[in-house]
């Protein structure tokens, strides 16, 4: 009985110092040019929060406020579920320098009862608990979580770099994966290419790859195409996806996508390793100062300098840090993001643990990107890559 007689002593006392104001006459301040903040947690506004509010969890509130709202002579708005947590959220403020701060009495629970404008979240209760974390970003948020739920990507190989592409694509909640890849599990496969098990030797990558992938999130649409890359199939694997992860182990698949990529519009994200080192850089069509790959790679080099992993041997973890590179390069693109790889080419040694980043500009006179560059055919460019290779 004492302890519910402090609280409700302690909130008395709280209520004389924070300002409380009814839902309608937050709203009618909202429409004015107050900030209205939602402090109740992911999993609460599952199910709606006020049109217009700001989604900011009481507990990261003091860390996260500044980002959306630097002035403290802004009229702020807090509201909860039921007008306690927003009286603390509101005194918080007050603490920070914000100088017209209000909560909202009977919070949101009143908010609803008056008829005022709601928002359905575009979050369920799993999807605001699954990406909890990623959700508290402001660059992200509800919205970019939603950009991400709406990306398609395609990946080129479920092996060494689309594995870690791949399960971390799905992890953030990349909406559709399209797997492309003709191949099948071998035990030398699983040092480094983590998506598979041993139990799966001999089951075709892009199943195995699927099963692994439905296991961490079944939210995520996984396509499957047993095929390898050829000139008649590349554009129809390619259609309908807003990039494509290049994790191919030839040059003829590369110079492939290169080609479909520029027709579709389409970034690549190229990745390669051999070794003990790796590379990886962005091109992107859509911008007018992106260099292609065939500004990196005008022509295919012999097999004897570029050997692939079978040949050369690569360190395990070495295609682990290549692809979740190009992972962090696809989010970034399909958040719009930071600074995309675009004219950059990073490199990287493992053993002396050093990343080196080289400018790569575009060339005028390249092959597959410049003024006088022309397109013969899909059959065009395998035929070049067989007599090159």
């Amino acid at each position: 009985m004492s302890e519910s007689l402090d609280r409700e002593s302690w909130l008395a006392a709280l209520r004389q110092r924070v300002p409380e104001i009814s839902p309608t006459e937050a709203f009618n301040r909202q429409a004015q040019g107050a900030l209205l903040i939602d402090v109740r947690e992911d999993d609460e506004r599952a199910a709606g929060l006020p049109t217009g509010a700001l989604a900011l969890s009481r507990g990261f509130l003091e860390l996260r406020i500044e980002d959306h709202e630097p002035h403290r002579d802004r009229i702020m708005l807090t509201l909860c579920g039921s007008g306690r947590r927003s009286l603390l959220a509101a005194e918080a403020l007050q603490r920070m320098g914000y100088r017209h701060v209000f909560s909202v009495a009977g919070g949101f629970e009143r908010w609803k009862s008056e008829g005022l404008p709601i928002s359905t979240g575009n979050l369920d209760a799993d999807a605001a608990e699954r990406y909890a974390r990623q959700l508290r970003l402001p660059q992200v948020g509800e919205s970019g979580q939603l950009k991400l739920s709406q990306a398609s990507v395609a990946l080129l190989g479920a092996g060494g770099l689309g594995a870690p592409a791949a399960l971390y694509l799905a992890a953030a909640g990349v909406g559709r994966l399209t797997l492309i890849d003709d191949d099948r599990v071998e035990r030398s496969n699983l040092h480094r290419q983590v998506i598979h098990a041993d139990t799966r030797v001999g089951m075709a990558k892009t199943e195995s790859a699927r099963m692994t992938l439905a296991a961490l999130n079944p939210r995520v649409q996984v396509d499957l195409h047993n095929e390898r890359l050829r000139a008649d199939n590349v554009e129809r694997l390619l259609s309908g996806h807003d990039l494509v992860i290049d994790g191919a182990d030839n040059f003829p698949a590369r110079y492939l996508l290169a080609a479909a990529t520029r027709r579709l519009n389409m970034p690549m994200v190229y990745g390669a390793v051999e070794r003990f080192t790796g590379q990886v850089s962005v091109f992107d069509p859509r911008r007018t100062d992106s260099p292609c790959y065939r500004c990196l790679f005008p022509e295919p080099p012999a097999a004897a300098d570029a050997p692939n992993c079978s040949e050369a041997g690569v360190l395990g973890v070495l295609p682990g840090i290549v692809g979740l590179l190009q992972a962090s390069e696809a989010l970034k693109l399909i958040l719009d993001l930071g600074e995309p790889l675009i004219g950059r080419l990073l490199s990287f040694d493992v053993l002396s643990m050093r990343f080196r980043e080289t400018r790569l500009p575009r060339d005028p006179a390249c092959p597959g990107c410049g003024s006088t560059a022309t397109f013969h055919g899909y059959e065009d460019i395998e035929r070049f890559c067989a007599a090159n290779g």
